[in-house]
């Protein structure tokens, strides 16, 4: 693997080089003039990115958008340095991840977001106000595995971790609210670890029997129609993880009250249940992230 300020030099790269998508951005060129979006790579953080890029567009904002730049590793020093103007993130995760030596932090979701304000303020970033809807880490089993080993809960789990394969994605062991969390916690040491490309390859990894426990988001649309069951979080491990924007203090301060109101009135619609089916209409239905946004907007 590269060292990480290669591909967060990489990133800068592809950002500063990119030309806007998405219907309503403006021509190639314009890039420096627009609002940047950037998204995270995964489907539901896209489907969000375009839900409020749409909300900026109108209100007469010009906007570019970039998907799938990275991890939260590269895409908030982006946003902090800025290479983009708004990510789109959650509440509980950008918290810790703006506060890695920190012990103990808020859990109540008003409080959280101040001390969020507070943290990224110093780093020329304005924290918008957060959505009802939230998209926790889940951990999920067959409902065979579950049947089998008599377990609905993550701590029940600890006899059986030393024999069990985890699958989630590549920063897991890196993250506090995956692997480290689910050490500290739980005491759940799996016997393996596999890193998983993507969502959709953690269940079917999961259904195959490859996995036996896999990260999947609580919105996550396959739940819905695939044997698995989520574990409940039964010791609290997963903070609130409300929907909340990030902009860059400059982007803030150019469009001024039209852009904080147009972003404000996307978070104070949203709701958990829109995001399980905004990732039902892409991951099932086959829409694109900005036609899934559309059709939010016409609802």
């Amino acid at each position: 693997m590269r060292p990480r300020a290669a591909v967060f030099a990489a990133v800068l790269m592809l950002l500063v080089g990119s030309t806007s998508c998405g219907a309503g951005d403006p021509e190639p060129g314009a890039q420096e003039t627009s609002l940047r979006f950037a998204s995270y790579d995964f489907t539901e953080n896209q489907i969000l990115v375009e839900l409020y890029a749409e909300a900026a567009r109108r209100a007469g904002i010009p906007v570019s958008v970039q998907h799938g730049v990275g991890t939260r590793e590269v895409v908030l020093p982006a946003l902090q340095q800025g290479v983009v103007d708004v990510v789109v993130d959650y509440l509980g995760t950008a918290l810790t991840f703006s506060r890695p030596s920190t012990q103990e932090l808020p859990r109540v979701p008003e409080e959280m977001h101040d001390v969020l304000q507070q943290t990224l303020g110093d780093r020329g970033v304005e924290v918008l106000e957060s959505a009802q809807a939230q998209d926790q880490n889940g951990f999920a089993v067959t409902t065979a595995f579950a049947a089998e080993n008599g377990v609905g809960k993550l701590s029940e789990l600890a006899p059986l971790t030393s024999r069990l394969t985890f699958g989630g994605p590549p920063e897991c062991p890196d993250r506090p609210f995956c692997l480290p969390g689910l050490r500290d916690t739980y005491g759940l040491d799996f016997g393996q670890v596999r890193a998983m490309p993507s969502r959709p390859a953690t269940v079917e990894a999961l259904v195959a029997g490859e996995i036996d426990v896999g990260l999947l988001e609580t919105t996550d649309a396959r739940l819905a129609v695939a044997p698995l069951l989520l574990l409940i979080d039964d010791r609290g491990l997963q903070p609130p993880e409300n929907v909340v924007p990030l902009v860059r203090t400059a982007s803030t301060d150019r469009w001024g009250e039209e852009l904080r109101t147009a972003l404000d009135e996307v978070s104070a619609r949203l709701t958990t249940n829109d995001l399980v089916q905004l990732n039902r209409s892409v991951e099932l239905d086959g829409l694109t992230p900005e036609a899934a946004a559309a059709r939010w907007w016409a609802g």
